[in-house]
């Protein structure tokens, strides 16, 4: 049995709605964040690059790297799913 881990927060700036967009590959959906999301990232990287972010950036930025290894973990295993069943029908 497959355990998720629990995300304990969002950032206070991701938004409610269209903060995800799903795109097929192969036939497989995959999660991916939407393009105002990864301008936020973006915006913040950048700004980390050249100053210190505060502490609430900085936060931000760790809850959406948060985002990210969840999605990737849910794209892992619908992926392997599909795959594995496609094993079982051959």
């Amino acid at each position: 049995m497959l355990i998720l881990p629990k995300l304990q927060s969002l950032p206070n700036s991701f938004p409610v709605e269209g903060a995800v967009r799903i795109e097929l590959v192969e036939g497989i959906p995959i999660f991916r964040a939407s393009r105002m999301i990864l301008e936020r990232i973006d915006v913040l990287l950048e700004k980390q690059q050249q100053l210190l972010l505060n502490a609430e950036e900085e936060k931000e930025l760790d809850l959406y790297e948060e985002i990210d290894d969840y999605l990737s973990l849910v794209n892992r295993t619908v992926r392997n799913m599909y795959l594995n069943q496609h094993k079982s029908a051959l």
